[in-house]
C-alpha cells in the first residue's frame, strides 16, 4: 500500500507535469537612438511562454509591449539578452537564418490586416506557402482548407474590399496559420474591430491557434479580451512588473463555481 501511494505521489508531483517552455526570454534590453536621444524600450526583461496556452502582453501605450513582441518574433534584434523559441536560440542566429526561421516557424497577425487588394482571400492566405516554394495551385488549395476551417469557405474567392473587418481578420489569421507555425504572435488583433467582432476573433484564435505544440502570444491594451489570456505579462516602462498565471480559459460570462466541488 505504501509503495502504491508513493508511486501515485511520484506521478502527480509538480515536476512530472511541467509545462513545455515554448519561448524563453532572458535579460532582454533594447535601446533606440544614441546620446541624449537614446531611449530604453526594454529593461532586462525575463519571461517564459508555454506551449498550449494563449499568453498576453498588456500595459499602457509606450510601455514596450510591441517592442518585446518584435524581439520575440525576430523582427528586432535585442541589444542584450537572449531569446529561445522551442530550444532554438533565435537571438544568436544570423539575419539570414533568423529570416528563414521566421518564415518556417512563426505566424503573424497584425492590427492592420495587411491584405493585398489585388489578391483573393485564398491567394492572400497562401502567401507564406508561395514564399516557402510551394506551387501557387497547391498553396491556394491549402489556403482554402484553412479558410474553410475558420468559417470562410464561401469567401475564398472574394477580394479584401468585398469583406467585412472581421472577415478580413479571419483571412489574416488563415495566412498566419497556413504554414503550421509553432509560434503565433498577434499585435493588437482586435484594435480595429467592434467589441463583438473582436470577441469572435479572439475565440477563433483560441480555438484554431492554441494547440499543445504551439504557443500564442497576443499584445493588447483591450481589457475586454484579457480573460482569453492564460498567462498575462503586465508591462510598464520597459519592464514586466507582474505575471498572472490564470489557468485554463473560461468565458467571461461563465458563472463562478464558488467553493463547490
Amino acid at each position: 500500500m505504501t509503495a502504491t501511494l508513493a508511486a501515485i505521489s511520484k506521478k502527480t508531483a509538480p515536476e512530472a507535469c511541467e509545462r513545455r517552455v515554448a519561448v524563453e526570454i532572458r535579460a532582454i534590453s533594447k535601446h533606440f537612438g544614441t546620446g541624449e536621444r537614446r531611449v530604453t524600450a526594454l529593461r532586462a526583461v525575463d519571461w517564459e511562454v508555454y506551449a498550449g496556452q494563449m499568453s498576453m502582453i498588456v500595459g499602457p501605450s509606450g510601455c514596450g509591449k510591441t517592442t518585446l513582441l518584435s524581439v520575440v518574433a525576430g523582427i528586432l534584434n535585442a541589444d542584450e539578452g537572449s531569446v529561445s523559441i522551442f530550444g532554438e536560440e533565435v537571438s544568436r542566429m544570423s539575419d539570414r537564418a533568423r529570416t528563414r526561421f521566421r518564415a518556417t516557424h512563426i505566424g503573424f497577425v497584425f492590427q492592420q490586416y495587411n491584405l493585398l487588394p489585388a489578391l483573393t482571400a485564398a491567394e492572400n492566405a497562401a502567401i507564406p506557402l508561395v514564399i516557402a516554394g510551394w506551387s501557387k495551385s497547391k498553396a491556394v488549395d491549402r489556403a482554402r482548407e484553412v479558410l474553410s476551417s475558420l468559417g470562410m469557405g464561401k469567401k475564398t474567392e472574394s477580394f479584401p474590399n468585398q469583406l467585412s473587418g472581421g472577415q478580413q481578420q479571419r483571412v489574416a489569421i488563415s495566412r498566419a496559420l497556413v504554414h503550421e507555425p509553432s509560434l503565433l504572435v498577434c499585435d493588437e488583433p482586435t484594435a480595429a474591430l467592434d467589441h463583438e467582432t473582436g470577441l469572435s476573433v479572439m475565440e477563433l484564435l483560441r480555438e484554431a491557434a492554441v494547440k499543445p505544440d504551439r504557443a500564442v502570444v497576443v499584445v493588447t491594451h483591450d481589457n475586454r479580451v484579457f480573460h482569453f489570456g492564460e498567462r498575462i505579462a503586465h508591462m510598464d516602462d520597459g519592464r514586466i512588473v507582474q505575471v498572472e498565471d490564470k489557468g485554463p480559459f473560461r468565458p467571461a460570462s461563465a458563472p463562478s463555481t464558488g467553493g463547490h466541488d
